[in-house]
């Protein structure tokens, strides 16, 4: 299995999923939060799919510190990724949704609040669908809180955050334990020449990343 190429964006990508797809691109990792105006849409979705890309979508409001992640956090977070999932996109089951963790945390940080956030998420899908399995659970974050987390089971899959200097960031990368690789932003030409800002990304040539079509 090849690795895919990729990008994510808070750009809506609608009107560029074809000039996207003939650029090379095989997926688009895309948001669900709290902030309508960077939100994957049903529309949205539909176009990607129709071009032909994939899709991967993150959950990233506030998750920039450490106070954030609570377990009564991670409860609110899980609920709402999984309605806008089910009820507003249809992503299938069996597809991932990553949680972001965009800052550099101490082993204690993880430890602590974020596993304890992680552990809220999963118990929001499990009531969400009745106890019955429904979406992947992944991490975003840096190596030190991928590689935790993943070891531990409360994330299925990492996406490493293109932010080299964080704490295991280097080492994960070079070990290749990923699932998604995002690198340094850069900027492309959509369609009807827009330039968009983009990271560039890349799926681990062994692994499903939880990437869904609707």
């Amino acid at each position: 299995m090849a690795a895919l190429r990729g990008l994510d964006t808070t750009v809506e990508l609608t009107r560029h999923a074809v000039a996207l797809r003939s650029q090379g691109y095989d997926f688009a990792m895309r948001y669900y939060s709290n902030n309508a105006s960077k939100n994957l849409s049903l529309g949205e979705a539909r176009a990607l799919s129709q071009a032909g890309l994939r899709i991967g979508v993150v959950w990233e409001t506030s998750g920039t510190h450490a106070a954030f992640f609570t377990r009564a956090q991670g409860l609110a977070d899980g609920a709402q990724a999984y309605r806008m999932a089910r009820e507003s996109i249809g992503q299938p089951f069996g597809s991932a949704i990553y949680f972001a963790v965009d800052y550099d945390p101490t082993q204690a940080d993880i430890d602590g609040g974020i596993s304890n956030y992680f552990t809220g998420v999963h118990a929001a899908l499990y009531v969400a669908n009745d106890g019955a399995p429904s979406y992947r659970v992944g991490v975003y974050g840096s190596g030190l809180c991928c590689g935790a987390l993943v070891e531990r089971d409360i994330a299925a899959l990492s996406w490493l955050s293109q932010s080299t200097g964080f704490a295991g960031s280097r080492q994960y990368a070079e070990q290749k334990r990923y699932d998604i690789l995002q690198m340094l932003p850069a900027r492309i030409v959509g369609a009807d020449g827009i330039v968009l800002g983009i990271d560039p990304d890349t799926t681990h040539p062994d692994r499903d990343a939880g990437l869904f079509s609707v």
